[in-house]
């Protein structure tokens, strides 16, 4: 029979024994997975094939909103039709709202578009007279020119939107003021209604108006004429002043005749931005 040593004890103050590999170090970590959930291992999130947009800050969209309301009003480089010719009104209404009332209305008198200024100087009545705003710098028809004339000139050009609003004026100004002259040398009216007081820029609003309706949207073009259109109508029935009652109208009637025309301008301004002569005639 072998005798065997015996095996010493354990040094309780050297290392301990090597059993054999740790359980966690040949299989992974799974404490914390869930079964049935694929994908729990990897740290960053799944790409997929575009990545995710950053949402726009507020302050940002609050400064595309301010250059869109700035668009309504007039800019000496985006409509220098507009704000050069609104600031020459602006500067006619505060100098005369300083002057004498009987020098103003001799003035007013000297720019009438009746009958006999017609005859005598006809282009130079038709001009002074479209630099007076009747009612005010604050009247309906300023406003309103402010407004129509931005959004006209920024769609077809200032050219463009000037000879629509002298088409209004001039057509306006002669299909009311002519039948007077006919009638006075028919004997139907008194020699006096060849002196009539007319100036103002209100053909001109009308007939801008009609044609800017032309390249709005449906929805917003017939609610825009019905609001315009009825107090005009309104007026007409009144017959207080047959002539200027019937002289809006007018002028919106050739606002709107000429939308395929403005259509075309605004199409012909789409493709060349930078040229207002760039469109086929």
């Amino acid at each position: 029979m072998d005798r065997t040593a015996p095996t010493a004890p354990p040094d309780p103050t050297g290392p301990p024994p090597s059993v054999g590999p740790a359980p966690d170090a040949c299989f992974p970590d799974v404490a914390g997975l869930l079964d049935g959930m694929p994908r729990q291992r990897s740290g960053a999130p799944a790409v997929t094939g575009r990545p995710r947009e950053a949402a726009t800050p507020v302050p940002v969209r609050r400064v595309h909103a301010l250059r869109r309301m700035g668009r309504l009003f007039p800019t000496p480089t985006g409509t220098p039709f507009t704000f050069g010719y609104g600031a020459v009104l602006a500067v006619v209404s505060l100098v005369s709202a300083q002057l004498d009332p009987t020098l103003v209305h001799t003035l007013h008198q000297g720019s009438s578009t009746d009958v006999a200024h017609l005859v005598r100087t006809p282009v130079q009545v038709l001009l002074t007279s479209a630099l007076w705003i009747a009612g005010g710098i604050l009247s309906p028809y300023a406003i309103a020119l402010l407004f129509v004339l931005t959004a006209l000139e920024r769609r077809i050009g200032g050219v463009r939107a000037a000879a629509v609003f002298l088409l209004g004026h001039v057509g306006a100004t002669l299909a009311t003021e002519v039948p007077i002259g006919v009638a006075v040398l028919a004997g139907h009216l008194p020699a006096s209604s060849l002196h009539r007081l007319d100036y103002g820029v209100s053909f001109g609003v009308a007939a801008s108006l009609g044609a800017l309706t032309g390249l709005l949207r449906p929805w917003l073009r017939w609610p825009l004429l019905a609001l315009f259109a009825w107090p005009l109508l309104i007026d007409l029935l009144a017959f207080t002043d047959p002539l200027t009652d019937w002289g809006h109208p007018i002028a919106l009637l050739i606002g709107v005749s000429t939308w395929p025309l403005v259509r075309r301008w605004h199409r012909a301004r789409l493709v060349f931005p930078d040229g207002e002569g760039c469109s086929a005639a």
